[in-house]
């Protein structure tokens, strides 16, 4: 029997050989759109809902949302775009599927940008606990929820847990994220299916980028060293000053990291 297309919510631009864009648990592609410029002047940019994540729909019907189950589903998903063996970046959840891609040698190259999967229990025990009470946050009465973002010290304090300058982020996307996140149907899904789950695949054959913002309260720096020791063929990169979601915070350099990570692949295929 055919399989059903997976569906999902994206934005795409550019021209030249095609970068996907995976977001984090509880976001939405457009957490992307401070690089997005910079990406489609060289690349086929496609930011993408993952399924039951911004505006796209829960998977199809039996199929899981484990890490097999995920990197599946994006490879169905590059299939139903006509996409062949893309480039892909992807930040948190987001990124550790574009390392576990790459491991199955299904993309050219893969930047992770604080990927998850390199914790211990009571690392991952602390992130999911501070997302969930985010999202918890924003299921507070409307003008509660809207008070509190517009109070600038309440934004800041609450911002700085995601990112190493919360100033930079206006009062209408964060509060557009708070309610991408509540409205994630798969957040709980993902988050239960993923408990035990530690990134243990081969070391990846094609161009790898691994970069960790110096100021993550999600996904803690000292989970970067575990990183560079299982993947010691790839280039490991701090970002200063930046959180767990960098291209709000060092969009410039996130982007370069991307593309000259996109351009060692060609360099590799050219060799």
């Amino acid at each position: 029997m055919a399989r059903q297309p997976i569906e999902v919510a994206f934005e795409r631009s550019g021209n030249g050989s095609p970068l996907v864009l995976l977001h984090g648990i509880g976001h939405r592609w457009q957490a992307w759109a401070p690089v997005l410029d910079a990406l489609s002047a060289e690349h086929d940019v496609i930011a993408v809902d993952l399924p039951g994540f911004g505006l796209s729909p829960l998977l199809p019907e039996g199929r899981g949302y484990d890490m097999p189950s995920a990197v599946q589903a994006c490879a169905d998903i590059f299939a139903d775009m006509g996409l062949d063996r893309p480039h892909v970046a992807g930040n948190s959840l987001g990124g550790v599927i574009g390392l576990e891609l790459a491991s199955r040698g299904l993309v050219s190259s893969a930047t992770a940008l604080a990927p998850a999967g390199f914790w211990t229990p009571r690392d991952r025990a602390w992130a999911l606990r501070v997302l969930k009470l985010i999202r918890l946050s924003g299921r507070a009465p409307e003008t509660l929820r809207t008070a509190f973002i517009r109070n600038r010290l309440c934004r800041m304090a609450a911002g700085s847990l995601l990112y190493g300058h919360p100033s930079r982020m206006t009062e209408e996307i964060m509060l557009a994220d708070l309610l991408s996140m509540v409205g994630a149907k798969a957040f709980d899904l993902v988050a239960d299916a993923g408990r035990g789950y530690v990134f243990s695949s081969p070391e990846p054959t094609v161009p790898v980028t691994v970069a960790w913002g110096t100021r993550d309260r999600i996904l803690w720096p000292r989970q970067a060293r575990r990183a560079a020791a299982l993947l010691p063929k790839a280039r490991h990169v701090w970002l200063y000053q930046a959180g767990h979601v960098p291209m709000i915070d060092e969009p410039e350099q996130v982007a370069s990291l991307i593309l000259s990570t996109c351009a060692a692949a060609a360099t590799d295929r050219a060799a």
